[in-house]
């Protein structure tokens, strides 16, 4: 009985008692992200290996957990097509094809490192269990494994701010650990309305050697949409938001 009443006091006080719960912490760092609905404006941009360079403008939405659209507003070329993700769903919109199609998460309708998975991002919580975190100096990092098979990525490391709880990096990797891609954060910005978050993501991947895309963010703000917004229907009528 006495080494039993040892040993629970030992492991009482070698626990630490800023333990961090990693799903808490992942659910803290989608909200401080985004709103859990919003309204955005981004820029991303392909570069490619010669330099050139290729821009887009996007006017994006999204509601709760799984609802998530863009309107293509730049360049001249692309204006007026949207894309739509509901859940593990995605549809690309083309005005003079008439009728959205169906797209999948590995695919790319901007072309470049970013995939639509990227940029018709839901929370992480909603698709990532977080299964081990650990501290290393000023960040944790964020063992994550996707709650489905349809999720983009099998494994995604993050690496998290301790402070703002925003991410640093995060590694995108197949169920055998490879490694498909990075995304860093950087250019920690006050953009409104309580949200201080990185403007600017950057990827590139062993797979696209040379290649490297750019998202950046210039507003973002809370705002409500109803159901209608996130439908195949109103997928033309989306610049009636702006």
């Amino acid at each position: 009985m006495y080494k039993i009443i040892i040993t629970f006091i030992f492991l009482f006080l070698s626990t630490p008692a800023h333990a961090i719960d990693g799903s808490e912490l992942l659910k803290q760092v989608d909200r401080n992200l985004n709103p859990e609905s919003y309204e955005s404006y981004r820029k991303l941009i392909n570069i490619e290996p010669d330099g050139r360079k290729k821009e887009f403008t996007l006017f994006t939405v999204k509601k709760g957990v799984d609802k998530v659209a863009f309107l293509f507003l730049a360049p001249a070329s692309e204006k007026g097509r949207s894309s739509l993700r509901i859940g593990d769903n995605m549809w690309l919109y083309i005005p003079n094809v008439g009728k959205p199609i169906r797209t999948t998460s590995l695919q790319s309708i901007v072309g470049g490192v970013f995939n639509n998975a990227d940029i018709l991002q839901l929370d992480y919580a909603a698709e990532y269990n977080a299964e081990q975190i650990e501290e290393t100096g000023g960040e944790y990092l964020l063992h994550l494994k996707a709650k489905t098979k349809t999720v983009a990525y099998d494994r995604v490391k993050m690496w998290v701010d301790k402070d703002k709880k925003v991410p640093t990096k995060i590694e995108c990797l197949t169920e055998a650990s490879m490694l498909i891609k990075a995304l860093y954060f950087k250019e920690i910005k006050d953009l409104g309305g309580g949200i201080v978050r990185p403007s600017v993501i950057e990827t590139d991947s062993p797979l696209y050697k040379g290649y490297k895309s750019v998202m950046i963010l210039a507003k973002i703000k809370k705002r409500e949409f109803k159901d209608e917004v996130f439908t195949l229907t109103f997928m033309p009528n989306l610049e009636s938001l702006r």
